[in-house]
């Protein structure tokens, strides 16, 4: 409390959760506020910390791969990818190209569920219920492919070091090719409820500004980064896997605000059915396994590190192996982290409104950061 010229001006603080519907999972933010406005932004987190690296020491390295399907439950495919990929680099192990094209077309599928949740979610966050329904409508047609051949429906664990264990049949790509068509017949619905919705256009636009200095300064990856501007995708600058062999955009913005970033998702689907479907047109025949597997992975002392681009930014991987069974050491790097880091710079000077808005944009997954 503070007495200025016998005028009393109080500030107050609110509890952001961390039981609330915005924070999409078990976060508190600390607000201190003056009258409606937020002075300061605090992000507890910690809830839901599982200690996923120090597990990665106490179990081998098969018994360890499940755990990247809970650590970004919504991209577990990208997970599991950097972290197989990490390990092959390890034993010195080549993919077939077949296994390639299987895991690029599964991790797309999994980027578009991923967007699309947090299309739904968001707009139902700003009030907005029926894009929700469109949005989980969509998604579940990706589930049933999904499921047909890894046996799961959010937390994958599907990939193996040295490729896949179960092969795509004809009713799989033909059921992708399916769902890219019907996926682009809704673009229009998506326009029509959300893009040009002018309630959501000034909910969105010049609200949640997030300068190229900021994303620098915060290492921001994924689409937060795009819509700032910079066409910086992991798929395109360290290209890994069989991406090299697709023909893909970035999307990118302008302004770097909510508006561009929900642009630059919107635009993301559209760019990973195009990846699909020229899988779809170029997959090649052969094994789906490396030769030479071991059954028991005990890779040589060395280290090494993988980076992939999740539906979030940039998750990179570093093993340190000792010659053991178990890897002596494992630190992962999430894109939630960082891209959370620059949160309580963004919320200062808006309005709780406004800030739902701005946090749910940034799209950040708690067990990312809780990890």
């Amino acid at each position: 409390m503070i007495e200025l010229l016998g005028i009393e001006e109080k500030t107050y603080t609110l509890n952001l959760g961390p039981q609330h519907p915005s924070t999409h999972g078990v976060l508190r933010v600390l607000l201190e506020m003056d009258g409606e406005f937020i002075t300061k932004a605090e992000p507890v987190i910690g809830y839901g910390h599982r200690g996923h690296e120090h597990m990665a020491e106490n179990r081998n390295y098969m018994q360890f791969l499940p755990n990247l399907g809970r650590v970004d439950y919504l991209h577990a495919l990208a997970y599991n990818h950097a972290y197989c990929m990490a390990v092959e680099k390890l034993l010195g192990l080549t993919v077939p190209e077949r296994a390639e094209f299987i895991r690029v077309m599964t991790n797309e599928l999994n980027r578009i569920t991923s967007h699309l949740l947090w299309f739904g979610a968001y707009l139902m966050d700003l009030g907005a219920f029926t894009p929700f329904l469109y949005c989980f409508d969509d998604r579940e047609q990706i589930l049933d492919l999904l499921d047909r051949i890894t046996g799961s429906r959010l937390t994958y664990c599907y990939y193996r070091f040295g490729g896949v264990p179960t092969d795509i049949d004809d009713d799989f790509v033909a059921g992708c090719r399916a769902f890219v068509k019907r996926l682009r017949g809704r673009w229009r619905d998506y326009d029509n409820l959300v893009t040009k919705n002018v309630i959501f256009i000034n909910r969105a636009r010049g609200v949640g500004l997030i300068t190229r200095d900021q994303c620098v300064k915060y290492g921001i990856t994924g689409p937060n980064l795009r819509g700032s501007g910079i066409p910086y995708d992991i798929r395109k600058s360290e290209p890994y896997s069989a991406y090299p062999l697709f023909d893909f955009e970035i999307p990118t913005g302008s302004r770097g605000d909510i508006y561009d970033r929900y642009l630059v998702r919107l635009a993301e689907m559209e760019q990973s059915l195009r990846i699909i479907e020229q899988a779809c047109d170029k997959l090649p025949g052969g094994p789906i396994m490396a030769e030479k597997v071991p059954k028991r992975v005990k890779p040589a002392a060395g280290e090494v590190y993988q980076a992939v681009e999740t539906a979030r930014g940039e998750f990179g991987i570093y093993i340190v192996s000792q010659g053991d069974v178990n890897p002596y050491r494992i630190k992962l790097r999430t894109p939630s982290f960082a891209n959370m880091s620059l949160f309580p710079e963004l919320a200062v000077d808006t309005l709780v409104a406004d800030l739902v808005a701005i946090l749910g944009s940034i799209d950040v997954v708690i067990p990312e950061i809780d990890r």
